[in-house]
């Protein structure tokens, strides 16, 4: 401690002796009534304390001059403030995780309907339409919604590799009913798949779905990812014990004034927030990382709008999926040909029906639902209460010394300084750990950093680094996925891994650990999907690699 703050401790214990011994002579036998008051509103047995002021020699945590406390009261009000304190956080905290968790069940909600009355547009639509063309293909159809609702809910599914896994065999379903009288192996099938990247079968609808679905699953998902991150931060973070050098501030701040008979004297403004921000000096240090965050959060809302936001696309898949049936059946003969003349001339089937076309199965008329504006109005409530938020770690000190340690409205002669009643001259120490190097009230090693806030530190990086690829359209989890990878037929560049029928089927080298899965991912599911990813202290391993990463390159995005 510097000579600064122990001339002020030296000053404060004069006046504080010069209180307690000098003037009055009836000072040295002042009744404990108000000590026996709070003593005893705490539950704590009025046996404990003494009917008169006694000699404070005993006393560890408050000056020691004249006193109602004994050392048993004075450790038993100890415990009982860090009580209160950590009672307080976590108040505080719950307060803010309602909050994420309101916002994060509403965006949840939103997304999920969307996706739904897609599917019911389908299939409303479609069996009428299409007939027996869709029913013996409505499994893939169900199946691609089954893994979009998957993806957005946090498993780790590739969604480019799902959409073209979607394609490929929507193709080999269509193509065999489309030509009932030939017989089609799965060795011509093959065929089929690799031609398709030249082929078109289905026009430009996979590679218009591939591009504005990435973007805007990856932006929903990362938005609702965040809020779920954000909230789990404040509840882990909310229950980290105060240390014992904080208990001993705390105990000084709230509860030494009535031990040494100054009644009604409330905590210095100042001296209330040093204590608390020696506390609270791991939590303030969130606040780099925690501001960057939200901001991240703010901005990704922008993805929400235009043709490729999540409004416009989540809630029409269908759209896009009866463009590409009715560009199948405009260019079936076409096709048939094409198929023909690169993988030759199926043999005919002797039990199959006649050709697909005297069916005429119709074509597919759908028309884009307009915006209900449900989703501007939660985005616009969601960026008020996410700034309001900004503030929370570094006004965690001021916030409480207002509203729950009964904080003095100014600093004068009357206030309660930790030694005596009257003015509290130190400055009040910065935010977080660094800033407390000579903060007179709380001894805080700064060479010691809380582990618990750390690694929430850790996961925010992680979580903003993540917002950061969303924003522009990459889905982080995956950066080692091929940008070529699309769906069979869309006219991108396949890889014949994925448009061999034989391989197309999910394997380990298109999936990645779970991300942070949001409520309603079961614990089966997320068994499922992590099955083939590596052990947890490989994920560990990575997670603190990716850290040093991002710490290591700090960018700065606005």
């Amino acid at each position: 401690m510097e000579l600064r703050a122990r001339g002020w401790w030296l000053l404060c214990a004069a006046a504080a002796l010069a209180a307690c011994a000098g003037g009055d002579p009836a000072s040295k036998s002042r009744s404990c009534s108000e000590v026996r008051q709070i003593y005893g509103a705490k539950g704590f047995s009025l046996s404990d304390v003494p009917q008169a002021e006694i000699s404070g020699e005993h006393l560890r945590v408050c000056p020691q001059g004249y006193t109602c406390c004994t050392s048993e009261m004075e450790e038993k009000l100890a415990n009982r403030s860090r009580a209160e304190l950590e009672a307080a956080l976590l108040d505080s905290g719950r307060a803010l995780q309602t909050t994420f968790a309101t916002q994060l069940q509403s965006f949840d909600d939103h997304f999920q309907h969307l996706l739904n009355e897609s599917e019911r547009a389908l299939q409303d639509a479609f069996p009428g339409t299409l007939g027996e063309l869709y029913a013996q293909s409505s499994r893939a159809f169900r199946d691609l919604y089954a893994e979009l609702r998957l993806y957005y809910r946090g498993a780790n599914l590739h969604l480019e590799d799902t959409l073209a896994e979607f394609w490929a065999r929507l193709l080999e379903r269509l193509f065999r009913q489309l030509h009932p009288q030939l017989l089609l192996p799965d060795d011509y099938l093959d065929c089929l798949g690799k031609q398709a990247d030249a082929l078109r079968p289905f026009g430009e609808a996979p590679r218009e779905l591939r591009l504005r679905a990435t973007r805007a699953f990856v932006a929903a998902r990362a938005f609702v990812q965040g809020l779920g991150v954000a909230g789990d931060v404040v509840r882990k973070v909310a229950q980290v014990p105060l240390g014992p050098e904080c208990t001993r501030a705390v105990m000084k701040l709230a509860y030494c004034a009535p031990c040494l008979g100054v009644p009604g004297a409330r905590p210095c403004p100042d001296y209330c927030r040093n204590v608390l921000k020696g506390c609270l000096a791991n939590q303030a240090d969130l606040d780099a990382e925690w501001r960057n965050l939200l901001d991240s959060m703010v901005l990704i809302t922008d993805k929400f709008w235009g043709p490729s936001g999540a409004e416009s696309v989540i809630g029409n898949v269908h759209l896009w999926l009866a463009e590409a049936i009715n560009a199948l059946q405009d260019n079936k003969d076409i096709l048939t040909a094409k198929v023909i003349q690169g993988c030759g001339n199926p043999k005919v089937n002797p039990q199959g029906s006649g050709p697909e076309e005297k069916r005429h199965p119709g074509k597919l008329v759908l028309q884009e639902k307009p915006p209900t504006g449900a989703l501007e109005k939660l985005v616009s409530e969601a960026k008020v209460q996410l700034r309001d938020a900004q503030d929370f770690w570094i006004s965690l000190p001021g916030v409480l010394c207002s509203e729950k340690l009964a904080m003095s409205s100014a600093s004068d002669d009357r206030c309660w300084n930790g030694m005596a009643k009257g003015r509290y001259l130190p400055e009040v120490m910065g935010d977080g750990l660094a800033n407390q190097i000579n903060n007179p009230e709380v001894e805080v090693d700064i060479t010691k950093p809380d582990m618990t806030v750390r690694q929430q530190i850790m996961q925010l990086k992680v979580m903003t680094n993540r917002l950061r690829g969303a924003y522009s359209g990459n889905d982080v989890d995956f950066q080692d996925a091929s940008d070529d990878s699309s769906g069979s037929g869309s006219g991108d560049s396949c890889p014949d891994d994925l448009c061999d029928r034989r391989v197309s089927k999910k394997s380990s080298n298109s999936r990645t650990t779970l991300t942070h899965a949001l409520p309603g991912l079961s614990e089966r599911e997320g068994q499922k999907t992590a099955a083939a990813s590596c052990p947890q202290p490989c994920v560990s391993l990575l997670l603190l690699l990716l850290t040093l990463v991002l710490s290591a390159a700090s960018p700065t995005w606005r």
